[in-house]
């Protein structure tokens, strides 16, 4: 077997992220798919390049060889595919702005804004629930700009040259239940109202797993964790079955509310990627102003903003 470049980008994948199961879902693969092609690497090369260990993937020895001839010719290539995709966008006359998020409410707005702005950029949209995999596009080129949330205790892995720019250095996550839950009533909900509760987490969001279990432990809670995506939790949350983590521009509804948690103990921070300073500078502004329309269209948000003035 020889060695390719997507040999080698699977081989840095794992070092970055530290797991296989991270790897694959940056790579855009299926865990047992990466492991089997690991195998081949390692049988190919005649030694191992990472010790799995409980707490992850670990560069052996071998592993570190390679890994030090592997990154620059990683790098070098992506930055090749990188200015042809951008040649081929010019040539074909495409979408010359193209923007990524993660789930929020400031999307719409900030589409509208780019349009208005840039009437001649045709922006495109790409949403993902993983971060990584977002920013990667932005450093494989396949993306201008990406709008992405990053929860405490998961930092994201930005690539070397990528630039950025912090909307919000700590935006509170709030929780949603049900209307009729007696911790409803309350301004501020605390963490103890909910130890009755069933949590539901959507685990492909990055760092959200973490986050929560992180924010229950230090409460001295352990309740049960269903696994789901978001959709199906507002449905749930609706009937009492589930609470959830919620941004904090999500807005509650006849039959479901929205409320901030007391002592505000989980945050993300808000990031706009990019390859360039140009592009951010394109993009950013209207990002912003995006953002802080949706901000105040929730009646939570603007009173919790009056309240922690320093935040905004």
């Amino acid at each position: 077997m020889e060695l390719e470049v997507r040999h080698l980008r699977a081989v840095c994948a794992i070092a970055d992220t530290g797991s296989l199961h991270k790897a694959a879902r940056q790579l855009g693969m299926s865990q047992p798919s990466l492991t089997t092609q690991l195998r081949r690497i390692e049988d190919s090369l005649g030694g191992r390049l990472f010790a799995r260990e409980r707490t992850g993937c670990r560069p052996t020895p071998l592993g570190r060889v390679l890994l030090s001839r592997a990154r620059p010719l990683v790098t070098e290539m992506r930055e090749l595919v990188a200015e042809a995709r951008a040649a081929a966008a010019r040539a074909d006359d495409g979408p010359d702005l193209r923007i990524g998020s993660t789930a929020s409410r400031a999307i719409p707005g900030w589409l509208r804004r780019l349009r208005a702005r840039h009437a001649q950029a045709r922006p495109s949209i790409q949403t993902d629930v993983s971060a990584d995999a977002l920013v990667r596009l932005v450093a494989d080129g396949q993306l201008d700009v990406a709008f992405v949330h990053e929860v405490e205790g998961s930092p994201l892995h930005l690539p070397p040259g990528l630039a950025h720019r912090v909307l919000m250095e700590r935006e509170p996550q709030f929780v949603s239940l049900a209307a009729d839950h007696p911790a409803a009533a309350r301004t501020t909900v605390r963490l103890a109202d909910l130890a009755g509760d069933q949590w539901m987490i959507d685990p492909t969001v990055d760092g959200e797993r973490s986050g929560l279990l992180r924010m229950l432990r230090e409460a001295g809670l352990t309740p049960r964790i269903l696994h789901g995506d978001y959709l199906t939790a507002a449905t749930l949350v609706a009937t009492g079955d589930v609470v959830t983590v919620c941004q904090p521009t999500s807005r509650g509804r006849p039959d479901m509310a929205v409320r901030p948690l007391e002592g505000d103990p989980l945050g993300v921070r808000l990031l706009l990627v990019g390859r360039t300073e140009a592009e951010l500078g394109r993009a950013y502004a209207d990002l912003e102003a995006a953002y802080w329309e949706a901000a105040g269209e929730s009646a939570e948000y603007r009173a919790w903003l009056r309240r922690h003035p320093q935040a905004a």
